[in-house]
């Protein structure tokens, strides 16, 4: 069942992508007693992700953090190195936190995970993007196959 407004965030370790590599993560850990915002997308240094996904929300970081976001951050089902590589790529600093969901565990304990097999890319995470506050999820919003309207910075803004 996919995420909705109200449920929790479901508590697990993944890694992190740093630029001093791979760092586990603690899903309670990060999101308890703040408000977060959480976007996935289907992989790393892919088109739209790398175009317009990722760099909107560091071109909004500030204008989210004005209207009490305390972090921001990227999930992909990617392993810590690529998603090290793709904020190194794209000039991440600590804008945003890059989450690597290598096995899809977090992606489908939140029930967001997509088929792509058939195309050559196994198991993704739909493009989504969420608020969640002191890890209870008061936003959600997932794409349509293909499209890049709800899960934007500009959408999470206005949701705000």
């Amino acid at each position: 069942m996919t995420i909705k407004t109200g449920d929790s965030i479901p508590a697990m370790k993944i890694m992190q992508g740093t630029s001093e590599g791979p760092k586990e993560l603690d899903t309670a850990e990060f999101f308890k007693g703040r408000t977060v915002v959480l976007f996935g997308v289907p992989g790393a240094f892919t088109p739209t992700c790398s175009a317009k996904h990722l760099p909107g929300f560091v071109e909004h970081a500030a204008a989210l953090k004005a209207k009490g976001v305390h972090a921001i951050a990227c999930m992909a089902v990617n392993d810590a190195f690529v998603m090290g590589a793709w904020a190194k790529d794209q000039g991440i600093t600590d804008q945003v936190t890059m989450m690597a969901d290598g096995a899809a565990a977090f992606t489908k304990a939140m029930g967001l995970e997509f088929d792509l097999t058939a195309r050559g890319l196994g198991v993704r995470c739909q493009r989504f993007a969420l608020v969640a506050k002191d890890g209870k999820v008061t936003h959600v919003a997932v794409e349509a196959p293909g499209a890049f309207e709800v899960s934007k910075a500009e959408a999470v803004l206005a949701a705000l």
